[in-house]
């Protein structure tokens, strides 16, 4: 019998994207403070928080495989994490306006034995959004659990010009193909038959 599989997040966009590949998994929250370190780049802070998350879960479970991940929107060097609040929304997305920005998500496996942590970039360019556009987009959507306020699966997509990845999912928050990789790297193969 396989061990059980993990997902360390109480996020439903994360959620909702492993749920795509049909293994059964539960859900359990990694309970970590996600405050930046001083100075830290925000590839640096998506990696140690996504691993941060899988060895908390783990260390309870340690039976299981335990995915762990984490998002942070890239600003020219300068972290941008979730809004929580409509006006930080209205301010983030302003600053984003016209701008390119690098989501970093990072995504790890712990399991008995193993642990391995990747990074998916996503380069993506906001059209140039008048200030109704944002007001009338966080009405509508209220991102304010999305790094950079930036919720791209719905109405967000008409936020932006351009992405560019290959891994196009980690734009939603987990990046699939490299979740397939590490689990695969962890004896858990995703299109393998019962």
């Amino acid at each position: 019998m396989p061990p059980p599989l993990i997902l360390a997040s109480t996020s439903r966009y994360r959620r909702e994207m492993l749920q795509r590949l049909r293994l059964p998994f539960e859900v359990l929250s990694p309970e970590v403070d996600e405050t930046p370190l001083p100075g830290e780049a925000p590839a640096a802070l998506a990696l140690r928080l996504s691993l941060a998350k899988a060895r908390a879960v783990q260390l309870r479970r340690p039976e299981a495989v335990v995915i762990g991940s984490d998002q942070v929107a890239d600003l020219d060097g300068e972290p941008i994490g979730k809004p929580h609040t409509h006006e930080r929304a209205v301010q983030q997305l302003t600053r984003l306006s016209g701008r390119h920005v690098v989501f970093q998500t990072g995504v790890a496996v712990v399991a008995p034995g193993f642990e391995q942590a990747e990074l998916a970039a996503v380069r993506v360019r906001f059209r140039a959004l008048a200030a109704s556009e944002i007001e009338h987009y966080l009405r509508l959507e209220q991102p304010y659990d999305c790094a950079g306020s930036a919720k791209s699966e719905t109405l967000g997509i008409a936020l932006l010009e351009a992405i560019d990845s290959d891994d196009p999912t980690a734009l939603v928050g987990l990046p699939l193909i490299r979740t397939c990789a590490l689990l695969r790297a962890a004896g858990i193969d995703p299109l393998a038959a019962p």
